[in-house]
């Protein structure tokens, strides 16, 4: 509990974070990846993408505390994690891990770093779960009126404020399928 007072250690860590989310970012949102998002999961990968980049640095701090086992145990643990445990998808998957190396760090007598990798994780999960990405997938549409359906539901969503980031018509088929980001308020 005396690390509470070690602010060279605390205020190291929480730079590595911050370094951590900020490098995982700059990957993440790359301009390239925006313009080839299709599905709900391509949109929700940067969020995933920066939460690996946070679970990396506090592996990291840890190794670097508690020496190179302690980091082939965590390789081990998040192993059996990623193909034993029945997340349902990468998003949880990267939360499944980051609670677990909180509950590690907890164990190893780091309660200081634990609080504040929990407080930097709630934040990041705070902002990314603010803005949800969605699907809607629209079938049985009357056929030919498939381009009025679309400009009804586009019509809809801009009166939501939602942000459209994949529109797939598929006349042929009377179907369409939307990817959007819904407002924190809706």
């Amino acid at each position: 509990w005396a690390g509470f007072l070690e602010w060279e250690f605390l205020l190291q860590a929480f730079a590595a974070l911050v370094l951590a989310v900020v490098l995982g970012s700059v990957l993440a949102f790359h301009p390239t990846t925006a313009r080839t998002v299709d599905t709900r999961e391509e949109a929700e990968l940067p969020k995933v993408l920066i939460m690996y980049a946070l679970v990396g640095a506090v592996i990291g701090e840890i190794v670097l505390k508690y020496g190179m086992v302690v980091g082939f145990v965590i390789f081990g643990l998040g192993g059996l994690m990623r193909f034993r445990t029945d997340a349902a998808s990468t998003r949880d998957t990267s939360r499944l891990i980051m609670v677990t190396l909180i509950g590690l760090i907890a164990g190893l007598n780091l309660p200081h770093f634990a609080v504040m990798a929990t407080i930097f994780a709630w934040v990041l999960i705070y902002v990314f779960d603010g803005h949800p990405v969605c699907e809607l997938e629209v079938h049985e549409i009357p056929k030919g009126r498939t381009k009025d359906a679309s400009n009804a539901y586009r019509t809809v969503l801009a009166e939501m404020k939602c942000k459209l980031i994949s529109e797939n018509k598929q006349f042929s088929k009377q179907r369409l399928d939307y990817v959007f980001r819904m407002p924190r308020a809706v």
